[in-house]
């Protein structure tokens, strides 16, 4: 039976593989404004630079640094043995995928989307058009490990993202969940995110505290992230979808507190739709917030934390 992602990602525990490490968090210069809300009801998440720190504060498709791009596109190759059924042109093997998966990249990014502003691209959907045209030159892979080739091309994308970026939890993200859920929150994702986003999240939460389960602290059904909805923030599809989730919860905007790291992706959707807000200013790589935007109504967070347990005076 083939594996799951998180399983296949517990798989790439059990070898002498090296992926990067989270860069070291650097905290801006910012004090805490906080403000106790107590109408709030639920708690909506963002994750990556929020939950999630990330070498670069945010998911990319691709690695400005031309030498850890290489590298990654190298490990991908020889992992999945992509080299025999590619087109073997002059150059490394990694310069000739790295321009086919531009193209794809491309191609995905102009593919049209006539009802939504800011559309998604799907990382496992670029991964499998470049295994399709390595299938047409005699290219298989174990299905029977891998799975089907939509399962494949998530576990490719898994290992690729894994190569040039770092995940890990923020200090104080499991104990911060643990207590919202212990004070009767309910919490839930709205969040940029890809197919492997959740397996990252919920890995790197048990590395901070091994009786962290995602699945009991952040209910599934309220999880709204970009690569299942089609829409990236600050796509307001993104925040309905979340809200009417919690709205056949019983709870209304006006009881949602949205915590994020950045002021126009997070902060003024979320104020848009009536929800409370806090902007997380804990990482200089990931927080995006300027003097003259926090001092603009439609933009000013109804608080500032610089630590996640500084929520507990907020809610709860």
């Amino acid at each position: 039976m083939a594996l799951t992602l998180l399983q296949y990602a517990n798989y790439l525990d059990t070898r002498d593989l090296s992926w990067p490490s989270p860069s070291e968090i650097k905290r801006p210069k910012a004090k805490p404004c906080l403000a106790r809300l107590p109408e709030v009801r639920a708690i909506t998440w963002n994750v990556y630079g929020t939950l999630l720190a990330i070498n670069g504060g945010e998911l990319w498709f691709e690695h400005p640094d031309k030498f850890v791009m290489d590298i990654a596109l190298d490990k991908t190759i020889q992992e999945f043995k992509m080299w025999g059924a590619m087109a073997r042109k002059p150059g490394p093997p990694a310069s000739q995928l790295k321009n086919m998966y531009e193209r794809i990249l491309t191609g995905q990014r102009m593919l049209p989307s006539p009802r939504e502003k800011y559309p998604e691209v799907l990382a496992h959907r670029v991964w499998e058009e470049f295994i399709k045209k390595l299938l047409q030159n005699e290219y298989t892979f174990d299905a029977g490990f891998y799975g089907s080739l939509n399962e494949f091309s998530r576990k490719v994308a898994y290992f690729f993202h894994a190569s040039i970026q770092g995940t890990g939890c923020y200090p104080g993200v499991s104990e911060a969940l643990t207590r919202c859920r212990a004070s009767g929150l309910i919490q839930g994702i709205i969040a940029d995110g890809q197919c492997f986003t959740v397996v990252q999240l919920e890995r790197a939460l048990c590395r901070q505290d091994q009786n962290s389960h995602l699945d009991e602290l952040v209910n599934p059904d309220l999880r709204a992230f970009s690569h299942e909805l089609g829409a990236r923030k600050p796509s307001e599809r993104l925040f309905r979808h979340g809200l009417q989730a919690l709205a056949d919860k019983g709870i209304s905007p006006e009881e949602v507190l949205h915590i994020g790291s950045r002021i126009s992706l997070d902060i003024v959707p979320a104020r848009r739709l009536n929800m409370k807000t806090a902007l997380f200013v804990g990482d200089k790589a990931s927080v995006e917030a300027t003097l003259e935007e926090l001092k603009t109504c439609t933009c000013r967070p109804d608080v500032i934390l610089t630590e996640l347990a500084q929520l507990s005076e907020v809610v709860g």
